[in-house]
């Protein structure tokens, strides 16, 4: 199938890509076709967000959406930021806080039905959207540009024979290939080590957030409060909770765990279960109803990580790339930004009868644009962490936001580097397990409940697509240095130490993929980053109705 724009991914960036491409070429009486391919089994299928979202890019894509049905509807109303010990919280004044923290403006909701809105505009303007297609392989011309994609078999066994029903792959080419896939997609990793596009930029760094959806109880409910919060449960961990009072009677609450942590015994899904018995907190939860659960990795190195975002036949677009504001957290409005700098660039390229270069003239909008500056400020925020301890840190990241809201931010020139996350991780030998309270079933729960609630589905009989580079690894390092952490990081079961069943006994890794949520976090994290996420069939993973 041909194209003049391949975009592979159908999340906020790859809509807002297409949507920017046809309304360009409207504008000026051409056509450019433009195709989005979404691994989920529908549009929104594998969004998870907060929410609190700017509209400052929606505002510059679909300006009249205010005024249409667009499904953000609810205004952040009040902002709140809270210190958490063990028993109690302290407020920290909204005065005091960074004006870059503001929230002034700002929407809670949910990204998926957003982007759900978002295709049916984009298919108004006469965009083909693919749901259910996984683009498992990059095509190359003969001089090494890329050519498009090629989608993922159908209906092949896990002993990789071809089961009734099998269908081949199609293959997509395009003039230009937009890559939308989310942080860490498997297309772009290897694009990024194909092209050097990390030369000369710091490591991505990330954090794993997990999120739970409730209808809250009677009388616990603010429309439009948004509370962050610091501290307890994480010591010495950088990391925070979230709960967001949005429509319909539901709030979103949420925990965010860097993954720069040392210690394998920490469990990023039990400290979110920890955070939720929280005095403060439980009493939000304590009568309600949780009806959803997901996990995603975030990426977390700023302006100093984001690679070089062209290359020949193609560039990177949202969080392929990553464009996350750390201490905003927030990143929709940055992602959306980018991909409708690409699609004018891409647009730009068609129309002059070029195919298959690099979209320099978008590296050159980025560079110019609100997303680089944005970024620029805060770039040193997050890392401060790293480089000087949680309270440390905390203390830097304060008064360099400050310095920035006053105009002084050239008294802070420099720009602190990011550590690879995998690399941080300790050996066992130097920590103490972590004893994790029991799950009541009333605030906190198991995994295996939880991941119920993702809807998560994979066809069984299919090729594993959590591969591993040496299968001995996981037990002769992971367990045998690690505790083997990838039982702890992953906030789905997927990974489980048991008894070998063959081969004189012993410990084997057992990979219990039709759990996973694709979050991404075990192909991160891995401390001997033997764990390579591929994608699974199309269609596969979570079902997020309302994330």
């Amino acid at each position: 199938m041909e194209f003049d724009v391949v975009i592979v991914g159908g999340g906020p960036a790859g809509l807002s890509a297409a949507i920017r491409v046809r309304q360009l070429a409207e504008e000026r009486g051409e056509d450019v076709s433009v195709c989005v391919l979404e691994k989920g089994s529908e549009i929104g299928a594998h969004i998870l967000s907060g929410a609190v979202i700017d509209p400052k890019a929606l505002d510059e894509l679909i300006p009249d959406w205010r005024d249409s049905d667009c499904p953000l509807r609810q205004k952040v109303t009040s902002n709140h930021h809270w210190f958490l010990s063990q028993t109690g919280k302290t407020e920290i004044p909204h005065a005091l806080l960074p004006p870059l923290m503001s929230n002034k403006g700002c929407y809670t909701g949910s990204l998926g039905n957003l982007t759900r809105w978002l295709a049916e505009r984009a298919e108004a303007l006469g965009v083909e959207v693919y749901p259910g297609f996984a683009v498992a392989e990059v095509l190359y011309n003969d001089d090494g540009s890329v050519k498009g994609v090629a989608t993922g078999d159908m209906g092949v066994a896990r002993d990789g024979s071809k089961k009734d029903g099998y269908e081949p792959g199609v293959e997509l080419h395009g003039k230009y290939t937009l890559f939308a896939e989310g942080v860490r997609g498997s297309s772009s990793k290897q694009l990024i080590e194909r092209f050097d596009l990390r030369a000369g930029r710091q490591p991505q760094t990330y954090g794993i957030g997990l999120k739970e959806l409730w209808d809250a109880p009677d009388g616990q409910h603010d429309p439009g409060r948004v509370i962050h919060s610091q501290g307890w449960p994480l010591k010495g961990v950088a990391g925070g909770g979230f709960i967001y009072h949005q429509d319909n009677g539901q709030i979103a609450i949420g925990f965010v765990v860097a993954l720069d942590y040392e210690n394998p015994y920490l469990s990023p899904y039990d400290e979110f279960q920890r955070f939720k018995d929280h005095p403060a907190i439980r009493p939000m939860l304590e009568g309600g109803r949780r009806v959803a659960y997901g996990a995603r990795a975030i990426n977390e190195g700023g302006w100093q990580s984001v690679p070089k975002l062209s290359f020949p036949g193609g560039a990177l677009i949202g969080c392929s790339a990553g464009f996350v504001n750390v201490p905003r957290i927030k990143g929709t409005h940055n992602a959306m930004k980018t991909a409708m700098l690409a699609g004018e660039a891409a647009v730009d390229a068609v129309l002059a009868g070029r195919a298959n270069d690099a979209l320099d003239s978008y590296q050159i909008a980025y560079e110019k644009s609100w997303v680089h500056k944005e970024l620029k400020r805060v770039r040193n925020v997050r890392p401060a962490l790293d480089k000087f301890g949680i309270v440390g840190g905390t203390l830097y990241a304060g008064t360099d936001m400050w310095l920035q809201s006053l105009g002084l931010g050239w008294l802070l020139g420099w720009t602190f580097g990011n550590p690879k996350d995998h690399e941080k991780t300790g050996k066992a030998k130097d920590y103490q397990p972590i004893d994790y309270p029991k799950y009541d079933g009333v605030v906190t729960f198991d995994k295996l409940s939880s991941v119920y609630l993702s809807n998560t589905y994979h066809e069984e009989d299919q090729p594993c697509h959590l591969t591993l580079k040496d299968d001995s690894v996981p037990i002769r390092i992971n367990w045998e240095q690690y505790a083997a952490p990838e039982q702890r990081y992953c906030p789905a079961g997927v990974y489980e130490i048991v008894e070998a069943e063959t081969g004189g006994g012993g410990l084997r890794l057992q990979i219990n993929a039709q759990n996973c949520v694709h979050c991404k976090t075990c192909d991160i994290k891995d401390p001997t980053q033997n764990i390579n996420w591929v994608v699974p069939e199309g269609g596969g993973g979570p079902n997020y109705p309302n994330m």
